[in-house]
């Protein structure tokens, strides 16, 4: 006998564990050696990780995909791992050491410090991955890999040196985003924009004619960052500005600084913002980067690490310079206080125009919180804008698609503009850089270098002959031949002092490591074992699918793009779909700061992981991002409620499956109706399932659950269950538990839990199971569906539908729990079918009687069922001439409040400046109100002319 009711606590670690010992979800069992592969990489969370609603989202998704692929008897591989997340996991462990009043990094040094991060993952670095197990993940996990593991480290380490010596690598010195705090370059993903209360500063610089003297002309520019004004190389001004054609090519004198500084005609500049003339400080702003390149700017970085301002032995501050004030008090100052002490020496030299109030968006890291600074480094880079041609061309041709496809713009919009990649990171936790530095070698053989500097700091330095190689032997070699002689690698902390005698040159390693996205976009082909050549690499490249959130296509989907392009030769995956955003019941963004971030697993802790998976998956409409509400999931638990009473009800009816059933030759029309319901239902959430439209898939498998088959099949199958024993009762127990078990099927890839425990459950009697659900086969119900069946039984179930409706919409009263049906002009299939069906109508449309005329009664209501003309005589019953009344009162209101909502929607200010939670809830009211005018519309016209 089935349990009351299902219990997730006591159901999920169970199913689990039966999952893993039976190998589920292992790739390659030997049974499906000759089946089709479907293979899907997970996107690798932080090995630092939790899970969230965005995870939850993404696992649910892919594990849809995967359980109806392997039901349907593919090779499924759902590659699963994690990524290294190099800051996040450095910070971790140091936040670990400074809490344990322990030594900190530096004094540990890098081999110390890293057996203490390679400590730490053991202990902690699996919680995601228990975590994703919890919410039902089928991925093959005796294949977890890491992205700092060996066999992906061998692949990043290759990739990296066939790229330098394509020439598609290389260092230069370009703007960074910089965190001065965690002393790294971070990517765009890692910093956050803030809203801060600042202010403009507007200053004077005079402009001087081709002597260098003043002309008592100015030019006003205005700055958010009065400090970097120090770093200011040039000023622009729009070519088509008439107010600026005179000084096209002419000079400014750069104040305090005394720095003679051009004039450049650029379109960057607007005409229509402030005075039209900007400042360009190259090294301190990503526009003024580009500006500076095209116009041969200067680059002087007056910014140190820290961000504090660095002038004393600048040279490059310092070169064409005659500073008119005392700079030197500005060395070491940092910005904040910098900022107020120039403000105070440019109005004190007359040189402050104005100050405006001018709430900004400043850049902060994510880890750190620390400001952002653009700052000029020496970096290495990857030639982007040439591995970016491939993959934008499969995209455009189709080998590759984005769902939906509006995507692809996004996609396209990142690679036609995009810029040489920063793949180094100035950590200690991730993959070092495979570059080795030593002294250059003249033409005669001497060597040209003469210093004695920490090696750490050296690689900075552009007299230094560089060697990329997979490994430090080979490192060696390739110095011994470039220098001729015997070559030794020194450790970071040694110093490197080479001599002209010295017989054995010293080489040392870049202390560098690669940003964690140059191992993940290797991904799809590292995880199957590249570089070498193994039958799973050869089987499972290209991947079927990847499913992703939007704010990584360019981060993640584009770099696997162009990796996989490059060194596979092929597009690592298919298709690309695209999953929307999980949002708070009101529609706003989750965050910390606003507290309304919703934990996934308190939800499962409270509902079970199959009412969050089925929430996210019947809500995960394509493009369209997801409200998620408690009242939602109950919601959804509250359907697995349904399944859960409709399994002990056919339990209790003594329902079982039976060996000898054959769906395609029941005699009794109910079944024959109830079985070609679920065909036509496994067809709809098959093709939904395939198209992606995973909330199409779970809702048409609610609709067919719910409504069909327990609130219509088992209530009118009520009769013949519990009726007299015989062939009729037999063939409808067996029906019902045939019917529940393709629910159940169907049901799997949303609901894995509860339908594993049902498929158990509902095989203790009858039939024993092969296998566990996880691995039963998709159900098959091709040539099930009866069209004489359905147009009978569909036809009451419609007729007793649209005289409930009725009932609703006319306020017929409570009390009145009778009322007369009378059908006009009856075919002779329509009237067979009532009389058969005469008690059932009667009883769930609560009809007092049902009779047949050649015309409607007066004072009735009238609906068409499938042609057939049916009538309620309500007179005596409702006020008809009231009821009309009350409903034109409500359709004008509603339609007053319509056009107000759609006014303020139709408003670009409204949209520009509301929150776009209240956009959304406007959105939703608006649709909800058109809906009921529609409604109640219809009402009306049933009323006629009465």
């Amino acid at each position: 006998m089935m349990e009351k009711t299902f219990d997730p606590k006591a159901v999920e670690g169970r199913i689990a564990a039966a999952w893993e010992e039976a190998g589920a979800f292992r790739a390659g069992r030997q049974e499906r050696a000759g089946a089709a592969p479907f293979t899907i990489v997970i996107p690798p969370p932080n090995v630092t990780g939790s899970l969230h609603m965005g995870h939850a989202l993404n696992t649910t998704l892919q594990d849809i995909l995967c359980r109806f692929e392997r039901m349907r008897g593919k090779d499924v591989l759902w590659q699963p791992g994690t990524d290294h997340a190099g800051i996040a996991t450095q910070m971790v462990v140091e936040q670990q050491l400074m809490e344990a009043q322990e030594p900190g990094r530096l004094a540990l040094g890098r081999e110390k410090f890293l057996e203490r991060v390679w400590e730490w993952k053991a202990q902690s670095g699996g919680a995601i991955i228990d975590q994703l197990k919890r919410l039902g993940a089928s991925c093959d996990w005796s294949r977890e890999r890491f992205t700092l593991d060996e066999g992906l480290s061998r692949a990043v380490t290759k990739v990296f040196v066939e790229l330098y010596k394509q020439g598609l690598i290389y260092k230069d010195k370009r703007l960074v985003n910089w965190d001065p705090k965690l002393q790294t370059a971070i990517s765009d993903l890692e910093v956050v924009q803030v809203e801060t209360k600042g202010h403009l500063w507007h200053f004077k610089y005079p402009v001087v004619d081709d002597d260098g003297r003043e002309t008592g002309e100015y030019i006003v520019v205005a700055t958010t960052r009065p400090e970097t004004m120090l770093g200011d190389t040039g000023v622009a001004v729009h070519p088509d500005d008439e107010r600026y054609k005179h000084l096209h090519a002419k000079k400014v004198r750069l104040p305090l600084v005394g720095r003679l500084i051009p004039i450049v005609a650029d379109e960057y500049s607007d005409p229509e913002k402030g005075t039209g003339a900007v400042k360009i400080t190259p090294a301190h702003d990503f526009n003024d980067f580009e500006v500076g390149r095209r116009h041969g700017l200067r680059l002087i970085n007056i910014l140190d690490a820290e961000a504090n301002v660095s002038v004393r032995k600048n040279v490059a501050f310092f070169q064409g310079a005659s500073p008119t004030v005392q700079l030197d008090e500005l060395h070491g100052l940092p910005c904040e206080a910098a900022r107020k002490r120039v403000v105070e020496l440019m109005q004190a030299a007359d040189r402050l125009d104005k100050i405006e109030p001018n709430p900004h968006m400043v850049p902060h890291g994510d880890r750190s919180g620390a400001i952002i600074e653009p700052w000029l480094t020496d970096q290495w880079y990857v030639k982007a804008e040439v591995l970016a041609q491939p993959a934008l061309e499969a995209v455009r041709c189709g080998k590759t698609s984005f769902i939906p496809q509006n995507w692809e713009k996004t996609y396209f919009d990142w690679l036609e503009n995009i810029q040489p990649w920063c793949i180094s990171r100035q950590l200690w936790w991730g993959h070092q850089i495979p570059a080795w530095y030593g002294p250059i070698k003249l033409a005669d053989g001497s060597i040209l270098l003469r210093l004695n500097v920490n090696s750490a700091h050296a690689s900075a330095r552009e007299d230094l002959k560089v060697f990329v190689e997979a490994s430090e032997g080979e490192a060696i070699k390739a110095a011994q031949k470039y220098y001729g002689r015997p070559v030794k690698v020194i450790g970071e902390n040694e110093n490197l002092y080479q001599s002209f005698k010295d017989e054995v040159v010293s080489i040392f390693r870049d202390p560098d490591v690669l940003d964690t996205w140059f191992s993940s976009a290797l991904w799809p082909f590292s995880t199957l074992g590249w570089p070498d050549e193994t039958p799973e690499l050869k089987r499972r490249y290209p991947t079927s699918v990847l499913v992703t959130g939007f704010d990584i296509i360019f981060f993640w989907v584009a770099r696997m793009m162009m990796m996989g392009l490059h060194f596979m030769h092929e597009v690592p995956f298919h298709d690309v779909y695209i999953h929307a955003l999980v949002r708070d019941e009101k529609g706003a963004k989750m965050s910390k700061s606003k507290g309304n971030v919703v934990d996934p697993l308190h939800l499962i802790e409270t509902y079970g992981a199959d009412a969050l998976r089925f929430t996210l998956a019947a809500m995960a409409a394509q493009g369209r991002d997801i409200k998620l509400s408690a009242q939602r999931i109950e919601g959804y638990r509250n359907f697995g409620t349904k399944l859960w009473n409709a399994a002990r009800f056919a339990e209790m009816n003594g329902c079982v499956r039976q060996a000898a059933f054959d769906a395609r030759k029941v005699q009794i029309t109910l079944n024959s109706w109830i079985i070609g319901e679920a065909a036509k239902t496994v067809a709809e959430v098959t093709a939904a399932i395939e198209a992606y439209r995973f909330n199409d898939a779970a809702n048409a498998a609610y609709r067919f659950v719910w409504n069909i088959f327990c609130d219509w099949y088992l209530e009118l199958a009520k009769s013949l269950l519990q009726g007299a024993d015989g062939p009729a009762k037999n063939e409808t127990r067996a029906a019902t538990a045939f019917v529940l078990e393709e629910i159940i099927k169907l049901l799997h890839p949303f609901m894995p839990f509860m339908t594993e425990e049902l498929w158990a459950i509902t095989a203790t009697e009858g039939l024993p199971r092969a296998s566990l659900l996880a691995l039963a086969g998709w159900p098959r119900m091709e040539g099930c569906e009866n069209p004489v069946a359905e147009a009978e039984i569909g036809f009451i179930v419609e007729l007793i539908s649209e005289i409930r409706s009725v009932r609703a919409e006319m306020n017929v009263p409570a009390a009145a729990a009778q009322i007369p049906l009378v059908l006009v002009n009856a075919s002779p299939e329509g009237k067979s079918r009532v009389e058969v069906w005469d008690e059932t109508i009667k009883r769930l449309a609560r009809l007092s009687e049902i009779s047949f005329a050649a015309e409607a009664p007066g004072q009735s209501v009238q609906m068409i069922v499938r042609k057939t003309l049916a009538a309620l005589p309500l007179q005596g019953i409702v006020d008809l001439q009231a009821e009309k009344a009350r409903l034109a009162k409500e359709i004008a209101k509603l339609t007053g409040e319509a056009g107000k909502i759609e006014a303020k929607l139709n408003s670009a200010d409204f949209v520009a400046r509301a929150p776009e939670e209240i956009v959304e809830e406007n959105r939703e009211r608006l649709t909800e109100a058109v809906s009921r005018v529609e409604k109640l519309e219809a009402a009306r016209a049933r009323l006629g002319e009465l």
